[in-house]
This record gives structure tokens, sequence and C-alpha cells, in this order.
């Protein structure tokens, strides 16, 4: 009776979406060290449709999981237990060998960082490594969820070529691991640059991609320099699209738009979705932002706490994933 009620309420007065993706962000960012083995199983557990996650490849070819090009102080520490050094730019996965990259300790963040204030629910795992692409692949396939998908982010900078191989070294050894793990039917592969989507259309068009924006002063990877592109959009230009990111997303040939959830409102979502674009909205962790982005029927949520969306939505009556339990 509760659920018909609440069923009721979001059809009366909010007119919700009944069908929203939660993307587990670097697993359960807000719960577990980011990007590993821990942070996606406990991902499962909790019930997501789909684990989002970062990719970067080492000196010898591995597709390993983490989020910047190069190990972040605030939470790696180096083979000798230490923290890294905060005022020095760590070492870059592709100038390790994935045994070398081993030897680092991901499973706890620095006490005195910034992430430790953002995330004081993090449970810290002492001995954690960096996983690889088809390590997880192989807990999911043990944990006997065949639903579940994987949202996939190429981390390159068009800015920085000397931190990663090229974009199509890349993609190449990115979709060479999913296609042999035969996942290629459960992937959608996103990017702040563009730049390897548009390869990846070229060279595996069934797999879904997904553009990225962020239009903030803290970060924009969409304005022209003058009359020239940005350098993140693979040469095209937001001025020859009205200032409109979907309309620039549909020409590219994306078939979701993965904004921030501070760029968007009604008028925005209800464009991407009438271009034929699934809406998603990162990275959304707050309470009352959640329900901002359930109120502009989004089509999926990325967050660090899987747990606040699912209640969120359970409040409203929502279709929720299934929960895992782990093998």
């Amino acid at each position: 009776m509760r659920q018909l009620i609440a069923i009721f309420g979001c059809l009366l007065f909010a007119g919700c979406a009944t069908n929203v993706e939660i993307h587990g962000h670097r697993g359960t960012r807000g719960l577990m060290p980011e990007n590993t083995l821990p942070a996606f199983a406990h991902a499962l557990s909790l019930g997501v449709d789909v684990l989002e996650l970062d990719t970067g490849i080492t000196k010898d070819g591995v597709v390993v999981i983490g989020h910047a090009p190069c190990l972040n102080a605030d939470f790696v520490r180096s083979p000798d237990g230490k923290w890294l050094e905060p005022a020095k730019k760590g070492p870059c996965i592709a100038h390790l060998t994935f045994n070398e990259l081993q030897q680092y300790d991901v499973g706890r963040i620095r006490p005195d960082s910034v992430h430790a204030k953002l995330f004081s629910e993090q449970r810290a795992i002492d001995g954690t490594r960096m996983p690889t692409l088809a390590a997880l692949f192989e807990m999911v396939r043990k944990s006997g969820n065949t639903q579940v998908r994987f949202n996939i982010e190429t981390k390159l900078s068009p800015l920085q070529a000397d931190e990663t191989i090229s974009p199509e070294a890349f993609v190449d050894a990115l979709l060479g691991v999913i296609e042999r793990e035969k996942m290629l039917h459960r992937v959608i592969i996103h990017s702040f640059d563009w730049r390897t989507l548009k390869l990846i259309q070229q060279k595996y068009p069934m797999v879904p991609t997904v553009y990225i924006s962020v239009q903030q002063k803290f970060a924009d990877n969409i304005a022209a320099i003058g009359n020239n592109a940005s350098p993140w959009t693979a040469g095209l230009n937001i001025n020859n699209f009205g200032g409109s990111v979907p309309k620039m997303v549909k020409y590219a040939g994306g078939a979701y738009w993965s904004v921030y959830f501070g760029d968007v409102n009604q008028a925005k979502i209800s464009e991407a979705q009438a271009l034929g674009l699934r809406a998603l909205v990162w990275t959304v962790n707050e309470p009352q932002d959640i329900e901002r982005m359930l109120d502009l029927k989004v089509d999926g949520i990325i967050t660090d706490y899987p747990n606040r969306v699912r209640e969120a939505m359970g409040k409203r009556g929502m279709r929720l994933p299934v929960s895992t339990t782990m093998r």
C-alpha cells in the first residue's frame, strides 16, 4: 500500500520518470576507496544499474582502473608506505609498468587532504591496489549479475599528451580488452576528450558513446577559444550550434549527453531528450540536488552515494536496480 501511495504521489505531483539509471561513480567513492574492486563490489551490493569507472593504460599496455593519468597524492601511498608529496605531480600510469603500479596503495585517503573533508564516510581498506579492467569484469561475472553495465571513461587530455598514450592507441587497448572479455554489449564509453569517442564510433559503431560536458568557472571543455573550437571537442565549435551542447553531441554521433548537474535546467534536459539523447547528470550527491535531478526527469544520475539516490527514488515509488549478494 505504501508503495502504491508513493507511485500515485509521484505521478500526481512530481510527474517523475520511472526508469532513471543509477550510475555508481568510481564504484561508490563516497563510501569505499574509489575505482577499486571493493568500491565496485559495494555498489553491486547496494544495487546500481551501471558501474562508472575511469581507465588508464600502463607502460606495458595493461588497461587499469584509475581516475587521473597521474597518481593522486590525496589517496596514493608509494611503495615505501609514505604518502606521495602533494606539491609534486605523482608518477603517471603510462610511465609505469603494471607490476610497478601494483606497488602503490590506493586504499586510504590522506587525513589532511581535500578528499578527506569531502568523503568523511569513506571506509579505508589498506593494501588495496589499482585493479585491471579485466579483473573487474571477472568479479562481476563471479557475482552472477548479468544486468549491470559499465560506463567507462577514457582519461586523456589534449593539453597534456605526454601523460598518456595516444587516443588511437588508448582506444585500441581499451576496446581490445572489452572485446576479449565479451563485454561489448554491456559497455558505454564516455569522455571529456571527444577525440576518443569519435574513434570509437568509427571502429566500434555498436558501442554507445557518452559525451561529457562542463561549463563552469572551475572547468570548461566546451567554450570556443576565439574563433577556434575547444581542444576537447574533436574539432566541433559550440558557436556553430547556437550554443547548444545537446545539438553538438547529437551531431557528433553521441547516444548520451553526460553533463555537470549544475549546468542543467528543464529546457536543456528536454532538448537533449527530444534529440534522442539520454541525459546523464554528474556527480550528484546531496539530497536536494538528487531531488532536483529527479524532478527534471533525467535518464541517469552518476553519484558517489548510490544509497542516497536509491532512497530518494524509493520514496517516489520508482524502479530500483536489484542488489547483488557478492560471492
